[in-house]
């Protein structure tokens, strides 16, 4: 056989001197990177999606066919984004490129070759929902196993089930090391899980986990569709590859291992999603799958002052793995240095935050460009009512209003049934509470009861309806029981500490995923409802604060935006987490103390603390011109005692000259400047 090689042109002068006129020297090297492996270790800032975007313009106009591309992103948005500015760059047609989510790319290709696996060709994708409820009919069906009060809700099962596939780890590993409360059920998870797979090849449906796991099945088991598109895609690009899984960074060496043209970008530094399967020893391992590979290092910063970035690259040295790098700042000093500001407590913090946002505002930074980030969501609560009263408009990235989170309604029913025991929404929801009543069986007791509830309830009028419930109808009477007594009225802390006591906590190990976090939402809320005296009041602030300074009032659901601005103009309350890939003019980090960030529960890990580091370098780089640190000296723990609270130990780490230190004190309003300060916030000095 004769083997015929196209030649192509060995350069493009005039192109050349384009892409070095619009690149710095960094991203150059990179973009007209010979061919071969590449490890682009891209710091915040430093333009990797350029880097992206010039590398498939310049591939493309050495002559490779486009068709022979395969470009990774995280999004399917992102790679639309690149790939129009490839085509205003190139002028050429890049609708051939294979482009978009390591999904989007699987299911192209499975659509192809979906009949080697027994697949049809037009087989279905179940989103998250179709396939909960596929899981919920085979925990059914498995039988009197799954009806026990602790086996897990199909959302549950189906994390389980995902992060194991991603993984590649097996039930029972996962099972060990994340959910360990669920470990005496695993035969009946792996029954589940078995009669899940076998009903979606029934179905002809994958999920989408199955697009991943099917895929590669299909490089592994048929070689000659793994021939097939080795050869094809001459050149790979993977973005964000420190945020990619065991089971996708396989993949692409099976897809690379003819060419070995696989550059990967991202920054190992920003390795922050563990928790749900990726595997940061993806990024920092490349070098020993590709000897070969070359390095390159991004770390020209155009977003943050050098002041900020002197922060951030102390704060990261303290991390032992990884790759050395310091970001350097392309932009001028404005004379900020990050700022410290220890509060006396989480009410002070919350003032300060607020006022600060109301004089930037003033001085013409609009709220669109501030953001508060925090570790964990239940960080943000003193805040958001903060902000409520101030009628400061906001957005939270990370979810919805802590006030309107399942778990916060839940609890905050039982105490509604105290206060108004006429409250039908309220009683719907916590019956619904109890293992094994529906809505249809809430429906029925609410209609036999509604006369006068809390009393029939308790004095057993509707045993009957509920018998055949188990144990959990007569704990519930047991806890209204308790709840109602007159000495609890007036503690609601208390209150919230019963009814984690007697059935929620239980209730949450088995409904989510994330059961720990909400927990700590609600033991938050407890420590928070310790400043009232009665649990009318507590019920009644939360309700003022979702209608106050409204036409009309509202109950305490719905919006996840607070009103009051130009609808244009929302300050961002976000976690870290959701908050990566942004940047903001001006960045509050808040609860930035010991136990706080970094997390207790991630540093049960081995790595954890290097996470939470990395974690902590996100919050700081997102921040462009000022960037406030904040904490509360003073705090409540649990048992409502004040402690005295460290600031972060990622605080500390950092030489104290990199920051200016604030001291924050409450103004003394006079009652004839009352009302100026009013209209200016209420600052504090």
């Amino acid at each position: 056989m004769r083997k015929y090689v196209i030649k192509r042109a060995s350069n493009l002068p005039e192109r050349l001197a384009r892409y070095r006129e619009e690149l710095n020297d960094e991203q150059f090297a990179v973009v007209t990177a010979p061919p071969g492996p590449a490890l682009v270790i891209a710091g915040a800032g430093s333009g990797k999606t350029r880097v992206i975007t010039y590398r498939v313009a310049y591939l493309i106009e050495q002559g490779v066919a486009p068709a022979r591309i395969m470009l990774a992103t995280f999004t399917n948005r992102a790679a639309r984004e690149m790939l129009r500015r490839v085509e205003q760059l190139t002028g050429s047609d890049v609708r051939r490129v294979w482009g978009g989510t390591f999904h989007h790319i699987g299911n192209l290709i499975l659509r192809r070759h979906a009949l080697c696996l027994g697949y049809g060709a037009n087989y279905t994708i179940l989103d998250t929902e179709d396939a909960r409820d596929l899981l919920a009919t085979c925990i059914e069906d498995v039988g009197r196993a799954t009806r026990t009060r602790r086996f897990p809700k199909p959302e549950v099962v189906q994390d389980i089930l995902s992060f194991a596939s991603n993984t590649a780890r097996s039930l029972g590993e996962v099972l060990a090391r994340r959910y360990p409360q669920f470990e005496p059920l695993a035969a009946e998870i792996a029954r589940v899980a078995d009669l899940y797979r076998e009903r979606k090849r029934a179905r002809n449906a994958m999920d989408y986990d199955d697009l991943l796991l099917n895929w590669k099945s299909l490089l592994e088991e048929h070689a000659e569709v793994a021939e097939l598109y080795a050869e094809q895609f001459e050149h790979i690009l993977v973005d964000e590859f420190q945020d990619t899984n065991r089971l996708q960074a396989e993949i692409v060496d099976l897809l690379a291992r003819a060419h070995r043209n696989v550059m990967v970008v991202g920054d190992d530094a920003q390795s922050i999603f563990a928790w749900r399967g990726a595997e940061w020893t993806n990024i920092y391992e490349f070098p020993q799958r590709y000897p070969e590979a070359r390095i390159f290092r991004l770390e020209s910063n155009y977003r943050s002052t050098p002041e900020i970035l002197a922060v951030a690259n102390a704060s990261i040295a303290a991390n032992r793995q990884g790759f050395p790098k310091t970001l350097r700042a392309m932009r001028a000093s404005l004379g900020w240095r990050p700022a410290l500001v220890p509060c006396r407590d989480v009410d002070q913090q919350a003032a300060f935050v607020a006022s600060r946002i109301l004089e930037l505002r003033d001085e013409g930074v609009p709220l669109e460009e501030i953001a508060v980030l925090y570790r964990s969501h239940y960080h943000s609560l003193e805040l958001q009512l903060e902000l409520t009263r101030r009628n400061i408009p906001y957005r939270v990235y990370s979810g919805v209003r802590f006030f309107e989170q399942a778990h916060i309604k839940d609890v905050l029913a039982y105490l509604r049934i105290i206060v108004n025991p006429h409250d039908e929404l309220a009683w719907k929801r916590a019956l619904r509470l109890i293992p094994q009543v529906g809505p249809a069986t809430a429906n029925r007791v609410w209609e036999a009861i509604s006369t006068d509830p809390l009393t029939m309830v308790r004095r057993g009028d509707a045993d009957a309806l509920v018998q055949r419930r188990g144990d959990g109808w007569a704990e519930f009477r047991a806890l209204l029981d308790m709840l109602a007594r007159e000495e609890m009225r007036g503690d609601p802390a208390r209150q919230i500490e019963l009814i984690l006591a007697h059935g929620y906590e239980a209730h949450l190990a088995h409904a989510y995923e994330n059961a720990e976090a909400r927990l700590e939402d609600l033991r938050q809320l407890a420590r928070y409802a310790a400043r009232y005296d009665s649990t009318e009041s507590f019920l009644s602030e939360l309700a003022l604060l979702a209608t106050e300074r409204y036409d009309a009032p509202k109950p305490l659901v719905g919006e996840d935006t607070v009103m009051g601005g130009a609808e244009d103009e929302l300050l961002s309350l976000s976690s870290v987490h959701q908050a990566k890939g942004l940047e903001w003019r001006v960045v509050f980090i808040i609860w930035a103390a010991d136990g706080r960030f970094p997390s207790p529960r991630a540093l049960r890990e081995a790595e954890g603390e290097e996470e939470e580091r990395r974690l902590w370098y996100v919050a700081l780089t997102r921040a462009r011109d000022q960037l406030y640190i904040t904490y509360p000296a003073l705090v409540a723990d649990y048992a409502q005692q004040t402690v005295l609270q460290r600031p972060s130990r990622f605080v500390t780490e950092v030489p104290v000259e990199l920051f200016d230190i604030w001291q924050v004190e409450d103004e003394t309003i006079d009652t004839e400047s009352a009302e100026e300060d009013e209209e200016v916030g209420g600052y504090l000095n």
